[in-house]
């Protein structure tokens, strides 16, 4: 029996002869044995014969388009068993070649990713064919934005086998701002395999060897026919290029570009027009501080001195008593370094039963690193009740004061922490007479009038004021 050859998914025939060369009736069963019976048929299987006669029997071959059906020659085997002696059993033997045909495929996971640079896909590759091939994938753009590498890029696979390749698609540069950008591609696997030739062959027909009875069978010459094959030609398959997506994506977003001009536009805003009005009015209120401080000061140095320019006795005070006589002011203070001594007005105006409202300021001036005091002593015969305490630091002098009614310490204060500090009394503080209200100042640097030029040393103005009353008989 000739051999037969067989593309995948189509089908080839061939013819077998069958003669009875016993004296009696016999049936035969035919059945195709060997790998290729699962997709071979006899047409009739079964036929009985007279003695003498002969019968011709149609083989066709439909292998499946698998990778199931390896490519190559497959053994075939006829058996022809008489059923009246099954002991004369027949296998005439052939090949059956089928032919290779070529088919990949090709997947693609994710098909779309998104990233600032770059991305990873996987690209999977079977063998859908029935021979070894050597792959190859390879990556298409329209441009040349991207760069497509693939780990490892050639592979050999076995039919029905598969294998996954990482891909690495990266972008040539960074998208700093705007909108995200697509970028299309695709990956295709190409396989380099045999060509597959068309085989033309025909199969002739056979007798069985021998008939029942156990006798010999006499051998005829053979006849031969065209084989019929409805086979189609060996094909190489290339797979469609599978299609995928990287989505590039700005480095800064649309709404942080938005919250970096809102910002610009507030830095704008703020150096064009908030912060010179607010310069402005800061230098408006210091102006006007400053000279309010000058002005009070002025007025405090005009009532220590009441004599003017003309009283040569500025550093005490002149009052009058109920008796018509001159009070004493307040006194020059002593201190442990160079320094002026502080100088005060006397009582003010007279009250009924020898009461009166009065004031006094106590101007201290200080130099650098030294320590100064100036005093207010109550006039003999008198008791002043202080319900009110005023301390003026207007340059803004750094150091230490510390003021005492007599004996009695009534605060010490940081010069840095105020320009401005007033106590108020209900209860008065009663002082007796010849006692001192003492203001004593350590200079530890000096501050900034208005004047805009650092003074040479510190200067403090401490203004009591209260009720001054006559002693009781």
């Amino acid at each position: 029996m000739p051999a037969v050859t067989v593309s995948p998914g189509g089908t080839a025939t061939t013819t077998l002869t069958v003669r009875n060369d016993s004296d009696i009736v016999e049936a035969y069963t035919l059945e195709v044995v060997g790998d290729c019976a699962a997709w071979s048929t006899v047409e009739p299987a079964r036929v009985s014969l007279y003695p003498g006669t002969s019968e011709t029997v149609t083989l066709t071959f439909a292998p499946p388009r698998s990778h199931e059906v390896r490519a190559g020659e497959t053994p075939l085997a006829v058996r022809v068993l008489p059923a009246e002696h099954p002991e004369s059993v027949v296998v005439p033997e052939s090949t059956v070649t089928v032919e290779p045909f070529h088919e990949l495929r090709t997947e693609l996971e994710p098909r779309r990713r998104r990233g600032w640079r770059g991305a990873r896909f996987r690209t999977a590759v079977q063998n859908k064919g029935n021979t070894p091939v050597d792959v190859a994938l390879t990556g298409k753009q329209a441009g040349e934005e991207l760069r497509l590498g693939f780990t490892p890029d050639r592979r050999r696979l076995e039919p029905g086998e598969s294998a996954e390749v990482r891909l690495k698609v990266r972008a040539g540069r960074l998208i700093w701002f705007g909108e995200p950008v697509t970028w299309p591609f695709e990956v295709e696997a190409t396989e380099t395999a045999p060509a597959a030739t068309d085989t033309a062959t025909e199969s002739g027909g056979t007798e069985s060897g021998e008939a029942g009875g156990g006798k010999p069978v006499r051998q005829e010459p053979a006849r031969t026919e065209p084989v019929r094959s409805e086979t189609a030609p060996a094909e190489l398959v290339q797979p469609e290029p599978v299609p995928g997506e990287f989505l590039q994506l700005p480095v800064l977003p649309k709404w942080l570009l938005i919250v970096l001009a809102a910002l610009l536009a507030l830095l704008l805003a703020w150096f064009a027009l908030v912060r010179p009005a607010v310069q402005s009015t800061a230098k408006q209120a210091v102006t006007e501080a400053a000279e309010e401080e000058a002005a009070r000061g002025e007025q405090q140095q005009g009532s220590a001195t009441p004599g003017g320019a003309d009283n040569p006795a500025g550093g005490q005070g002149q009052g009058t008593n109920p008796d018509g006589s001159a009070a004493p002011g307040a006194t020059g203070g002593s201190g442990t370094g160079p320094g002026t001594g502080g100088t005060g007005s006397g009582p003010g105006g007279t009250g009924a039963g020898g009461t009166q409202q009065s004031s006094a300021t106590i101007d201290v001036e200080t130099e650098t690193g030294t320590d100064n005091e100036g005093t207010y002593q109550v006039p003999a015969g008198k008791v002043f009740g202080i319900t009110d305490l005023v301390v003026a630091n207007f340059q803004g002098d750094e150091g230490v004061l510390t003021i005492s009614f007599g004996e009695r310490k009534i605060t010490t204060i940081a010069l840095e922490t105020f320009r401005n500090q007033d106590y108020h009394w209900v209860t008065p503080i009663q002082i007796p007479e010849n006692a001192t209200v003492t203001a004593a100042v350590t200079c530890a640097k000096p501050g900034t009038p208005a004047t805009g030029t650092q003074a040479s040393g510190c200067h403090q103005v401490v203004n009591v004021s209260g009720v001054l009353s006559d002693l009781a008989p």
